[in-house]
């Protein structure tokens, strides 16, 4: 049950309120809550002074945010913090919350204006990524996909091979696949598949975000060497 905040209770309250419910036995840390001017929605929570201090580290973006949403993510949190089993009646109340349209549009605008995007030339050493959106945009798309800007990452990165930014329009592909060695056909399906998210934007349902929808999924199946691919990148 979500317990709603009391008019005089500060951040740092609410937090010592919900460690009580956590760790009832425990007596409480010193909490200290900064809000940031960070790009996104983050938030972070850190141990300090051996244990004897919580550091609580949250978005700007939030701070107006209605009561039980702050008790929700102080929750979330601290449960995180302390490995406890998350409740699902907070976490379901943060994510409706910063699932809303004009909570999603709005964090879109500021991480548009804070955030910082490092992107290099989409000609490559050995692959050339603006001949393959055309290629694939043709082949696939029947040519009418607009193009974001699209290049290399500065740095390379096996994690995250590619990614679709819808803040700043743009898709980059890891560094790491221009390389001799990789074949053009697997550059192509990692390209291919950051082009159906700039077709297929993120759909949002209510607690639930779907980044990959069931026709997001069907238009990958497409690709003339899907299979071959996601063998070839599971194995490297």
């Amino acid at each position: 049950m979500i317990q709603s905040i009391l008019p005089f209770e500060s951040s740092e309250d609410v937090y010592e309120r919900v460690f009580r419910t956590l760790k009832p036995r425990t007596a409480p840390p010193e909490f200290e809550v900064r809000y940031r001017p960070y790009a996104n929605l983050d938030s972070r929570i850190l141990l300090q002074e051996g244990h004897r201090k919580i550091l609580v580290k949250v978005s700007d973006q939030l701070e107006q945010a209605p009561p039980a949403v702050h008790e929700a993510l102080a929750h979330v949190l601290l449960a995180k913090l302390y490995r406890k089993r998350i409740d699902p009646e907070h976490d379901r109340r943060y994510r409706e919350f910063v699932n809303r349209s004009e909570v999603r549009e709005q964090a879109l605008d500021v991480r548009r204006r804070r955030g910082r995007k490092e992107i290099e030339s989409a000609v490559g050493r050995h692959h050339d990524l603006d001949r393959m959106f055309a290629e694939l945009n043709v082949n696939y798309f029947d040519g009418e996909l607009r193009k974001p800007t699209v290049g290399w990452s500065k740095r390379g990165s096996r994690r995250l091979l590619g990614h679709y930014d819808p803040a700043h329009d743009s898709i980059v592909l890891s560094r790491l696949l221009d390389r001799a060695e990789v074949p053009s056909f697997v550059v192509e399906y990692v390209l291919f598949h950051e082009m159906l998210h700039v077709k297929h934007p993120v759909e949002y349902r209510t607690s639930r975000r779907c980044v990959h929808t069931p026709a997001f999924k069907r238009d990958e199946k497409a690709f003339a060497r899907f299979a071959e691919a996601n063998r070839y990148l599971k194995k490297w």
